[in-house]
């Protein structure tokens, strides 16, 4: 699948990954997704995991807001938070309050290690870098997310229950989202890195913060497993 309506920095990151990408987009979880056969409880577990993610990724969006240089890149990352917590988690909710799980309980949820893992790390490469090491690490669950939806969009069995997971990120909001998100990442890189960005010494950095944390994405899939 291409990338292009993500934007064409994204399309070099996940190109300086290929096999580490796969893992993570066609990973056993998903496929179960896919086919219905992934066990109620592994999803279970990772939505509660998943809400608790979001938190800290919404935390991260929020401190690219702090790190941005222009006004519109303020006001895509404001929108990102807006679209996180008023939007995306609804989903989590909604699921886990049908078998009796509330929001408060998923909020205080206690982290999984992989969870612990990524979303440190997420943090970490803004608080330790700038807005590019931000956006490096942010952009494998944005767009991953909205990769994976559209494809099961298109392939998933009629009868999996977990249609509403895969509607949630292949739906025209999440997917309109992610598309102003690679069009600011876009400028961002050519703000500060030029026309020809792979020729940056920054480059290669830029590309180990992507694929450290789409690695993280695959060991997330699996402590999702780990949940059946």
């Amino acid at each position: 699948m291409s990338g292009h309506l993500y934007g064409k920095t994204f399309e070099l990151w996940r190109a300086g990954c290929p096999d580490v990408w796969r893992d993570y987009t066609h990973h056993a979880f998903v496929e179960g997704l896919r086919d219905g056969t992934l066990p109620s409880a592994a999803f279970l577990h990772y939505l509660i995991q998943d809400y608790v993610f979001l938190v800290h990724f919404a935390r991260a969006w929020s401190l690219a807001v702090v790190k941005a240089e222009t006004l519109d890149e303020m006001k895509v990352c404001a929108g990102t938070v807006d679209a996180l917590v008023n939007h995306e988690m609804t989903l989590h909710v909604k699921t886990c309050a049908a078998v009796g799980i509330d929001e408060a309980t998923l909020f205080t949820a206690t982290e999984e290690f992989e969870n612990l893992a990524y979303t440190r790390y997420v943090m970490d490469s803004g608080l330790q870098g700038d807005f590019l090491d931000l956006m490096a690490a942010l952009a494998p669950c944005c767009f991953g997310y909205g990769e994976i939806g559209q494809r099961l969009a298109g392939c998933a069995a009629p009868d999996t229950p977990y249609h509403g997971w895969i509607n949630t990120y292949a739906d025209d909001d999440y997917q309109t989202v992610m598309a102003a998100v690679g069009q600011m990442i876009d400028h961002a890189i050519a703000r500060r890195l030029g026309d020809d960005p792979v020729q940056s010494v920054r480059w290669p950095h830029l590309q180990q913060r992507f694929t450290t944390a789409t690695r993280l994405e695959v060991a997330f899939w699996g402590m999702g497993l780990r949940g059946a």
